[in-house]
């Protein structure tokens, strides 16, 4: 049978619509041996190959197969049923997988605000149990310095010097640091500001940065859970989001000799898709 021939499946009264070289992805598998006419269990009717087994669950084997990568849904629990019927196809790398819940199930992320206003400064100290996120927060993130000279009898007006970005204070992977505002220092006033991409505006008043901050996390898929006030002597208060985070795609790497079989001679890798 050539492996560009359009196949039909139906499985438990779901039809499927492939090509035969998906389904030889694995020649050792059941399906695979069903183009040979080599499995009892698949009846040809009409033209299409009948199975009766679960038609849902066979959606993500048919995923896998074109794919060799393992997406499941977030809210998705049947990781035992879909093990079972990895097995019962002769898809024993993608069974191994199903087998191992904790690289498949979504993990529920945390990340924290802390907000400070005192005088003309503004303090914000912004912790995550994911580093990676954190990561790629404090990447759109800048903090911007800026320095005005007194006034003198010369110069009765103050002078800006040019702003300079300023790093962010890191403690830990999981946390930054940043502040805002103005500060007497000396003779001169430092001037703090902050930036927050895609928004190319650089804010010094603290309760701006903080709901620019805070629409920010709103809109990448973090939602509020809790505020509460930490010191009301220091005015501190403190927003607490959560997010449920999808696992990175793993991906099932096939190394193939004439002869061997597939399952056998596969490894698993996780699919890098960015932060």
């Amino acid at each position: 049978m050539s492996s560009q021939e359009i196949i039909v499946l139906n499985v438990g009264g779901v039809r499927f619509v492939t090509r035969a070289s998906s389904l030889q992805q694995f020649p050792e598998s059941r399906l695979a041996r069903m183009l040979n006419d080599d499995d009892r269990e698949f009846k040809l009717v009409k033209g299409e190959f009948f199975v009766d087994r679960d038609g849902t669950l066979f959606s993500y084997i048919m995923d896998f197969l074109r794919t060799l990568q393992v997406s499941l849904p977030t809210d998705f629990s049947d990781y035992q049923r879909l093990q079972r019927e990895a097995e019962f196809y002769g898809l024993y790398p993608l069974a191994d997988l199903l087998s191992q819940e904790h690289l498949l199930k979504p993990r529920l992320e945390i990340l924290e605000v802390c907000f400070s206003l005192q005088e003309m400064q503004a303090f914000f100290r912004i912790f995550g149990s994911c580093s990676a996120t954190v990561e790629a927060l404090a990447e759109r993130i800048t903090v911007f310095t800026g320095q005005q000279s007194g006034q003198s009898w010369n110069s009765p007006f103050p002078s800006q010097k040019p702003l300079v970005p300023h790093p962010l204070e890191r403690p830990s992977h999981h946390d930054m640091v940043l502040r805002c505002g103005s500060d007497y220092a000396g003779d001169q006033f430092v001037t703090r500001y902050v930036s927050i991409k895609p928004d190319n505006r650089k804010l010094i008043n603290g309760t701006n940065v903080l709901g620019l901050l805070l629409d920010m996390l709103l809109k990448d898929g973090f939602r509020l859970i809790s505020t509460r006030m930490v010191s009301s002597e220091e005015k501190v208060e403190c927003y607490c989001f959560e997010r449920t985070k999808r696992p990175t795609g793993l991906t099932l790497t096939v190394h193939q000799t004439p002869g061997s079989s597939g399952a056998s001679g596969a490894t698993r890798s996780q699919a890098q898709k960015g932060k």
